[in-house]
């Protein structure tokens, strides 16, 4: 068996079974939706999500914000907004506006999709008033560099927004509002998914029928479904600093019988000063890398299920016993998993998926 092209595969085979695509194609065929008037797209997966709902209902317009270089799935009718994540710049500032003036346009007896994929906080903004650009991208560049969670993230951008927590909805004169969302948050709440952008105010004066369709579980279960040996664990517990999950996770990897080891979330890192080029999962993988050194029979892959760890072009990495150098010790330290990743080619590029559940970690044990 090859398992280096094997781990990738079972990757690839969770990342599918919840592209933007699939889940609203899905949800559209369970019922979930009434023929919409208007259809909004938001996150990284807009593209994707967009052309499915799109498909089924050509009639409604669609007003589309997404990432940089991910709007290549856009259906050829919707009007585009392409934004910067995960820091917001000018554009993501015209989305917010584009996005609160749709809105509070629909008329009365109108039924409004929401399709909403992880990235939308950054993507989308109208700030507080007395708020700036300048201060947005602040607030953002220290909660990065500190390594705070998703969700202590999104409650500080709901607080400093006008559009988040359910606050774009509650300009919406409708009827009825049907928000379909992946997933990128641990216990897969509509309050946290891209800050609340897509649910509902506390009391809707319209009918709201939220529905996730698609979570980093149903990529785990994916994954397990595709893989070829035996699955020992199946978790969601990928979560906390890279630094107390390495030798957790190390150990528990060196105490487990053979098979596939499956663990999804959302690991942080904290950055230094002046940090190098890469991500968390990066991070994660080298440090992994590290701690099994000269071990043979062990493959370990960690990646984001969006395609993109950091702002960088690489999704993650899959290292193995034989990865680590002593020379990746500075890259470490640096926070340029990236750079020296690249060189020995460890990095996993997959460009963007059409999907955003947060993360993959994937071990195959001999």
């Amino acid at each position: 068996m090859n398992t280096v092209l094997d781990i990738k595969e079972l990757w690839h085979s969770g990342v599918k079974a919840v592209r933007g695509d699939v889940a609203v194609t899905h949800a559209i065929a369970q019922g979930f939706v009434a023929r919409p008037d208007h259809i909004i797209a938001i996150g990284k997966a807009a593209g994707a999500m967009a052309r499915a709902a799109c498909a089924a209902f050509p009639d409604a317009s669609c007003l589309m914000v997404t990432k940089y270089g991910h709007a290549n799935e856009a259906p050829a009718t919707s009007h585009v907004i392409e934004a910067a994540h995960p820091v917001p710049d000018d554009a993501s500032l015209e989305a917010g506006r584009a996005l609160q003036a749709a809105v509070s346009s629909f008329l009365q007896g109108t039924h409004l999709l929401m399709l909403v994929s992880g990235g939308a906080s950054a993507l989308a903004e109208v700030p507080r008033n007395g708020m700036t650009l300048s201060d947005l991208k602040d607030s953002t560049n220290t909660l990065l560099a500190t390594g705070a969670p998703i969700g202590e993230m999104n409650t500080l951008r709901t607080a400093n927004s006008q559009i988040k927590g359910g606050k774009l909805l509650a300009g919406f004169k409708g009827a009825q509002v049907t928000t379909l969302a992946l997933s990128d948050v641990e216990g897969d709440a509509l309050a946290t998914i891209g800050s609340g952008i897509g649910d509902a105010p506390e009391t809707p004066a319209f009918d709201f029928r939220p529905h996730i369709v698609a979570s980093n579980t149903i990529a785990r279960d994916a994954v397990a479904a595709a893989s070829p040996v035996p699955v020992t664990v199946n978790a969601e517990t990928l979560y906390g600093d890279i630094n107390d999950l390495i030798p957790r996770i190390a150990g528990e990897l060196a105490a487990a019988p053979s098979g596939l080891f499956v663990l999804g979330g959302e690991p942080v890192v904290v950055l230094p000063e002046n940090p190098g080029k890469g991500g968390r999962n990066m991070a994660l993988a080298l440090g992994l890398a590290r701690e099994i050194s000269g071990t043979t029979g062990l493959r370990i892959l960690v990646a984001g299920t969006d395609g993109t760890d950091g702002p960088t072009d690489a999704a993650g990495a899959l290292v193995d016993g034989q990865t680590w150098k002593e020379s990746a010790a500075r890259a470490l330290a640096r926070a340029d998993a990236y750079t020296w990743l690249d060189a020995h080619g460890a990095l996993i590029k997959s460009g963007p998926t059409g999907t955003n559940v947060a993360d993959l970690f994937i071990a195959m044990k001999d």
